[in-house]
């Protein structure tokens, strides 16, 4: 390798799922941009690049509403040999709501107003 092509950084496309998942993480982070760029070493300006093209896909004919990561755990099994069936749900803005087995689905809707319109 030469003097001029050593210590020079070759800049790596993102994914699209990449750029989803870093515009995710600050959304739920709590910090601001600044904080948020300096951990990732990202610029403002490429993290504002990246929220402004995943609200622009996202509004594409879905009316706002845009696709989130679901992850799927296997749970122990618990006593007696039955496996626990609940959901968790976390939200962008890190609020979680999690239901066990059994739940009323009534309440869980009215509680989704709630924290919605919140």
């Amino acid at each position: 390798m030469d003097e001029q092509t050593h210590g020079v950084k070759t800049k790596r496309r993102r994914s699209r799922a990449e750029i989803e998942q870093l515009v995710t993480e600050y959304e739920a982070s709590g910090l601001g941009r600044t904080a948020f760029c300096q951990q990732r070493g990202l610029s403002l300006s490429t993290l504002a690049r990246y929220r402004r093209r995943q609200e622009h896909t996202a509004g594409e004919g879905t009316e706002g509403k845009r696709w989130l990561a679901v992850e799927v755990c296997g749970a122990p099994a618990g006593a007696g040999g039955d496996r626990a069936s609940g959901l968790a749900v976390v939200m962008a803005s890190g609020r979680r709501i999690e239901v066990a087995r059994g739940f009323d689905g009534d309440t869980l809707k009215r509680l989704l107003a709630v924290v919605e319109r919140g």
